[in-house]
């Protein structure tokens, strides 16, 4: 339970008060002044409740009681572990507010949600929003676009309904703007460039401004094609670091902001251009700082266990609201659910559980056809636009027979499965001519000495000294890159978490090896 006291500006009077939670974890109940305003269910989406009737406008009171029930494995918990001990790939739970809470006032008349989608072929951004059911109409919304303080559009759209959309052309038919060369004001990890705009709603009866939200877009595509993956109608290779997003001192909460950014920085310092997240839906503001800084995002939710059809109802509704969340970041390419089969464990030839699996993937494509999307990630896959596979079986360094079996394995579709635990589609399934990413490998942790000189394997798929890793890792690099049928990889891990030591960095988000020896590594693929 969380309490506390607030004051709310009384310059606010007049407005709709809101309050807005980031993430709670999992189950709450909001009270403001001993009143319940609302309850909540999922520890991974925003939430919001409108409390202006509840409040005196003198000292307020807020009291934030949370559930998280530890050991119901039909709830998604991703990492969390449900026992009392965090062991192997599980880790210390989190429970309640672990995202920012704010207020804000609202005016009758306001936008309840703005979606951009931009088409870099016809360089356009069609901009759709909804205006709340209070709000006055007619009414006008203005939308101004900019690029580097650059004025790019500038209009305003008188609305008779609720829900409209606007298609600006951004580009203006120039050249040097779109795929000219291949140049172009395209966004990329190499040159993340934003365009920022600002809407205005107007009051209906008065004309006076009403709402003001300022954001942002990027115009980027990102599509498959010959089996390789395209970012702005060019091959782009994928080199992603897993990343769980957990901090010693703070679980899945980040310390700082900064930290966020941080993270990000050392990530491209080290030659990579992604993260593939692990079983977290992240703070809005780390998908802020990978648009800002050009990072990709491979966007992933939560598992849960135990598979029931309430369990699945919950996990497919959580989805949807991560999507309407994220939709408009950039940085985001891959949407990601099921993870090596977790909750569907009978899915290779179990009819209900395999169609669960596509009906995510449908779902999905359904209310975003810009990005690409992945069902089950790892092995037992049914249908995707890409051939997800996991594998550790790199063989450990005096291993030479098994450097060779994964570095041939690499090599074609058929012979994949010599190096992956599990089928590598579900039974009635096929490939279909995806873009192939190994997108779990590595998990190399070092060898250590403990404080009696005793040796100390920490916890890893395979161990090494410190002085060998940055040969081992071209190693394993080597035989990925060699392969002609990866369209990239994504390697384990990128942070130590508790004991599962086999992080590019400490558990406290610092370099365990000089970063431009890994990127020296990675550019040899380009």
């Amino acid at each position: 339970m969380y309490e506390n006291e607030f004051t709310v500006p009384k310059e606010w009077k007049g407005e709709e008060i809101r309050i807005n939670f980031g993430a709670v974890d999992y189950r709450c109940c909001v009270y403001i002044n001993n009143q319940c305003v609302g309850t909540h269910v999922g520890g991974q989406t925003p939430f919001s409740f409108q409390i202006t009737r509840y409040l005196n406008w003198n000292r307020e009171t807020i009291r934030v009681e949370v559930e998280d029930p530890l050991t119901d494995e039909t709830i998604p918990r991703g990492k969390q572990f449900w026992e009392d001990t965090s062991k192997f790939i599980w880790y210390t739970p989190s429970t309640g507010i672990w995202q920012s809470v704010w207020l804000e006032p609202l005016s009758e008349t306001h936008f309840e949600w703005i979606y951009f989608t931009p088409d870099i072929d016809e360089g356009t951004v069609k901009i759709e929003y909804k205006l709340s059911e209070m709000s006055k109409l007619p009414c006008r919304v203005h939308v101004k676009i900019s690029l580097e303080q650059n004025e790019v559009f500038h209009g305003n759209m008188l609305c008779d309904e609720r829900q409209n959309s606007l298609t600006v052309n951004v580009f203006q038919n120039k050249a040097l703007n779109g795929a000219f060369h291949f140049v172009g004001k395209y966004w990329s990890p190499e040159n993340p460039i934003l365009y920022d705009v600002v809407m205005k709603a107007d009051d209906g009866d008065t004309g006076n401004a009403a709402d003001k939200v300022a954001s942002y877009f990027g115009m980027r595509k990102i599509h498959i094609e010959n089996g390789k993956i395209y970012l702005n109608n060019q091959p782009y290779y994928q080199k992603l670091l897993l990343d769980q997003g957990y901090w010693k001192e703070s679980l899945i909460t980040a310390p700082t902001d900064e930290d966020y950014k941080n993270d990000i920085q050392k990530a491209k310092a080290m030659g990579f251009n992604g993260c593939r997240k692990h079983e977290k839906v992240e703070d809005p503001r780390f998908l802020y700082w990978a648009d800002k800084l050009g990072f990709l995002v491979w966007e992933a939710m939560a598992s849960f266990w135990v598979y029931t059809p309430q369990a699945a109802e919950t996990f497919m509704k959580e989805w949807m609201e991560v999507i309407n969340r994220d939709y408009n970041h950039p940085s985001i390419i891959v949407w990601g659910m099921l993870n090596e089969s977790w909750g569907t464990p009978q899915i290779y030839d179990n009819s209900q559980q395999q169609d669960f699996s596509k009906s995510l993937y449908y779902m999905v494509k359904s209310i975003d056809s810009t990005r690409l999307v992945i069902s089950n990630d790892g092995w037992e896959m049914t249908v995707g636009d890409i051939c997800a596979i996991h594998s550790y079986k790199h063989g450990e360094k005096e291993d030479k027979r098994q450097h060779e079996v994964f570095a041939q394995s690499l090599k074609s579709l058929k012979t994949l499965a010599n190096i992956v635990d599990k089928n590598l589609f579900a039974k009635g399934n096929e490939y279909k001519n995806q873009p192939v990413v190994l997108t779990e490998c590595g998990g190399i942790s070092l060898k250590e000495k403990a404080a009696d000189s005793q040796e100390e394997q920490n916890w890893g798929y395979t161990t090494i000294k410190k002085e060998e890793f940055i040969e081992e890792y071209d190693r394993l690099t080597a035989a990925i890159f060699d392969s002609e049928i990866l369209s990239g990889f994504c390697y384990t891990q990128f942070t130590d978490v508790e004991q599962e030591t086999n992080g590019l960095l400490t558990d406290t988000h610092e370099y365990k090896f000089k970063p431009e020896e890994i990127k020296r590594i990675n550019d040899q693929k380009k």
